[in-house]
């Protein structure tokens, strides 16, 4: 992981025009990450090299997820806090894919996405998908680190895993009776 997702969301937030606080944010910022087409294009960004710097990134290897987390992070519009965004989109039971905001197949996709690239495609989606509210930390620290464990926690939460042990665990065991 190349740092904790808190610079990720200072950046973020520094990003977001806020009037309330007198904030004017960085529109234009925003608006060219949210047009870049690739990974490529979103490394050439100021804003992109500033997240950089911030989250202590030290060569470029880091790069590419630095650029991915700039150029998702800039379509979430609010912080929606709370739920992680796995759980945001996920079908409301196990047994009801068709409650998903993200469907199975699109959520399907985007773990199955292997390239910074495909991962682009995929996330963007997803946050369109949850208009643009999304957990901000949640997110930034999935796009800074995919690794294996970050996508197994994901399905684990998507499906709502922890819900059915807890219903598995409250039903009594059926007794066998000798005939």
């Amino acid at each position: 992981m190349i740092a904790s997702p808190r610079a990720a969301t200072e950046w973020w937030r520094d990003l977001q025009p806020d009037p309330a606080r007198g904030r004017p944010g960085d529109r234009a910022a925003l608006a060219r990450l949210r047009r870049c087409a690739s990974i490529g294009e979103a490394m050439l960004e100021p804003a992109t090299i500033a997240l950089f710097r911030r989250c202590g990134a030290t060569g470029p290897a880091d790069l590419p997820a630095i650029a991915l987390a700039a150029a998702v992070l800039a379509h979430v519009r609010e912080d929606a806090s709370g739920l992680s965004v796995a759980r945001q989109l996920g079908p409301d039971q196990p047994d009801k894919p068709e409650t998903a905001k993200l469907k199975p197949l699109r959520f399907r996709r985007v773990m199955e996405a292997a390239t910074p690239d495909e991962r682009l495609i995929a996330l963007r989606r997803l946050v369109a998908l949850a208009g643009g509210s999304l957990n901000q930390r949640d997110l930034a620290d999935a796009l800074l680190d995919w690794s294996d464990n970050r996508r197994q926690r994901w399905v684990y939460d998507y499906w709502n895993a922890g819900q059915v042990a807890a219903r598995a665990a409250e039903k009594p065991v059926a007794k066998e009776t000798a005939a």
